[in-house]
């Protein structure tokens, strides 16, 4: 989506950047985290109407607030990532949520599987290939940090014996695998493909460990 040119001007005018969120931003990437932590627990509860008797029998609260602090953290936190980086290398970039596609993650999240793909950081300016690269890795490292914060909460929860807390670290642990692995495929119009135009070796390392992590997390079943 074009952006406006007198803005970049503007923002390459600074002598150092500053990361900055514009109103329509701040609505996007609020309306994106709300749809997403709705699509995550109703997705995680079974979807459709056992996901809707089960949340409505046992409270709305905790099933949104777990999808809220893992699903919607990891999300957050990678569009935060690309935009950080993009404004870092002189670029004018801002977050869009494609309503659509977020429509699409809560009919989805009804029918037992999820689809999200909530929007994207949309930046304008020159790149350097490498630069560019950086740009779109910065999500998915975002997601493999978020990894390893959630194994010592999970760890705490066994130590608690805490059935909340276990739940948070382990799907945490388990939606951030799956954010990483899920971004970095190189098709489209995801990080994956940019990260490996620019490095392949780079590419590997990032999303070979992280598919066969995400695999087998969903071979025994963790995090669910």
């Amino acid at each position: 989506m074009p952006l406006d040119i007198g803005l970049y001007r503007m923002a390459h005018s600074r002598s150092s950047p500053e990361v900055s969120f514009s109103r329509r931003e701040l609505r996007d990437l609020g309306i994106a985290l709300i749809a997403l932590s709705v699509a995550f627990a109703i997705f995680f509860a079974g979807g459709g109407a056992r996901a809707l008797s089960g949340i409505l029998d046992r409270g709305v609260v905790i099933p949104i607030l777990v999808s809220l602090l893992t699903a919607g953290l990891g999300f957050l936190l990678h569009e935060i990532a690309h935009k950080v980086i993009a404004v870092r290398f002189g670029q004018l970039a801002e977050f869009r949520a494609d309503y659509g596609m977020l429509f699409l993650a809560i009919v989805s999240s009804l029918a037992g599987f999820i689809f999200a793909a909530p929007g994207a950081v949309h930046h304008q300016g020159r790149v350097t290939s490498r630069q560019h690269g950086l740009i779109a890795l910065a999500g998915p490292v975002t997601n493999a940090i978020l990894t390893v914060i959630f194994v010592p909460i999970y760890l705490a929860g066994l130590t608690l014996d805490s059935s909340l807390i276990i739940l948070i670290g382990s799907r945490g642990l388990m939606i951030n695998l799956l954010l990483v692995a899920f971004n970095m495929l190189p098709f489209g119009a995801l990080d994956g493909r940019t990260v490996y135009q620019w490095n392949p070796v780079v590419f590997a390392v990032v999303f070979i460990p992280a598919l066969l992590l995400t695999i087998g997390a969903f071979i025994i079943g963790f995090g669910f």
